[in-house]
């Protein structure tokens, strides 16, 4: 695994860095920039290049000259774990998102916290620390320049952290929550592999009140796949095709008059009784039926009747668990 960071000026890259480093047992990479890259926050004086690499400080460092030794390296090497912040442009990117290997992780802060973090440092290197003005104008530089800016690695990460830890302890906590390393997100396991296709599946309904998607599965093979909407030939819920989803109504009111059918039922109409057989599990975004031989309902998401449902799967024999995959997308770091 090579977790690449990248992020706007003083939000924490190398401290997260360090505590892959220290704590998780990853190796650090280090990418000299490319010629045409402007090293600007390291020749204010806060971090020299490379000083992240320094063999001294008894941590082990690999430092490579060029992107396609870095690629080489870790290919010979993808069953052990490596960090990097020198994700320097998209072209850099884009050459580490070829391996299968690589998770982009981009940190953030609030822009307060940011300079207040990026005074310190300079105070501790003896050099000047700049103003509040001059310090947003690094920082736009820093995310919008037209050749070098950060933002567009930003919004390619597949993993966002806001890091509002107050100091490294609290960061620390928050991390070994986060489990950045966990291998499901490189690879999803088949729970989290289904469920991204009942997800899938959801966004074919054409349901006006909620999107819901199932999958059904036996011996980790799809049988079927369904989602909510008006029954075959009728209009679409989202034409006008049920008048209970378009007027509104409150959960849990006029069910009787609505035409739209579950995600579970269709999964369950497409597959056929003669398909389904002991062991088949069904994967919904939602659950509220099951039968005809279903032995398992694994779901994502609450619904109002989850108790009452829990008890009726209890009843019939059907096991019934919450799957809960690694976060992603944007995760605040701070101590709750």
């Amino acid at each position: 695994m090579l977790i690449g960071l990248c992020g706007s000026i003083s939000a924490g890259k190398q401290s997260v860095a360090t505590y892959l480093v220290e704590r998780q047992g990853f190796s650090r990479l280090c990418l000299a920039p490319p010629a045409s890259t402007s090293t600007w926050e390291y020749d204010l004086g806060s971090f020299p290049y490379q000083s992240h690499c320094d063999p001294t400080k008894g941590l082990e460092h690999h430092c490579l000259d060029d992107v396609q030794q870095l690629v080489d390296h870790i290919t010979k090497r993808w069953q052990q774990k490596w960090v990097t912040t020198d994700i320097w442009n998209e072209d850099v990117l884009e050459k580490l998102l070829r391996r299968p290997s690589f998770l982009l992780v981009s940190v953030d802060a609030p822009l307060s916290l940011r300079w207040q973090r990026y005074k310190s440092r300079c105070v501790s290197t003896d050099k000047p620390a700049p103003s509040l003005e001059d310090f947003v104008q690094m920082n736009d530089n820093h995310l919008y320049h037209y050749q070098t800016g950060s933002a567009q690695l930003i919004d390619r990460a597949e993993v966002r952290l806001v890091n509002r830890s107050l100091d490294l302890n609290q960061l620390h906590t928050t991390l070994d929550e986060l489990d950045l390393p966990n291998e499901q997100r490189l690879r999803p396991n088949w729970d989290q592999y289904f469920m991204q296709l009942a997800s899938l599946a959801a966004q074919r309904s054409n349901c006006m009140k909620r999107r819901v998607g199932s999958v059904l599965v036996r011996e980790k093979r799809v049988i079927s796949t369904g989602y909510n909407g008006t029954p075959r030939n009728l209009k679409n819920c989202n034409e006008g095709g049920c008048d209970r989803c378009n007027e509104g109504s409150m959960a849990g009111v006029g069910l009787s008059t609505c035409l739209c059918i579950h995600a579970e039922e269709n999964a369950l109409l497409e597959a056929g009784r003669e398909r389904i057989r002991e062991g088949s599990i069904l994967y919904c975004d939602t659950i509220k039926i099951a039968q005809v031989g279903i032995s398992e309902v694994v779901y994502s998401q609450s619904y109002g009747m989850d108790l009452a449902t829990a008890a009726i799967f209890a009843e019939g024999g059907v096991k019934l668990r919450q799957f809960s995959p690694p976060r992603k997308g944007l995760v605040v770091l701070e101590t709750r």
